[in-house]
């Protein structure tokens, strides 16, 4: 388990909305952020809860390791032979 916590913020007008999550809360963080958006009390949108999401989930992508690698199938015969 990584000790890190992670940070989206949006602030909208004199309103800041502040999220801290660490990985293993990533779901419930991105479900926090669908009940402020059907909060009518809030300002909090539903094009701000995909803004926020979306850099949820890219964070998480590009944190993962093995998504920068390449990974290739088959021999070189088998390639040459297509």
């Amino acid at each position: 388990m990584s000790e890190d916590i992670n940070v989206v913020a949006l602030v909208k007008g004199a309103e800041r909305y502040i999220f801290l999550y660490d990985d293993d809360n990533r779901s419930r963080a991105l479900r926090v952020l669908g009940r402020y958006a059907s909060s009518p009390d809030l300002s909090f949108s539903w094009y701000d809860a995909a803004i926020l999401s979306q850099k949820i989930r890219r964070e998480a992508r590009d944190s993962n390791p093995l998504h920068n690698r390449v990974f290739l199938t088959g021999t070189r015969d088998e390639k040459n032979n297509m």
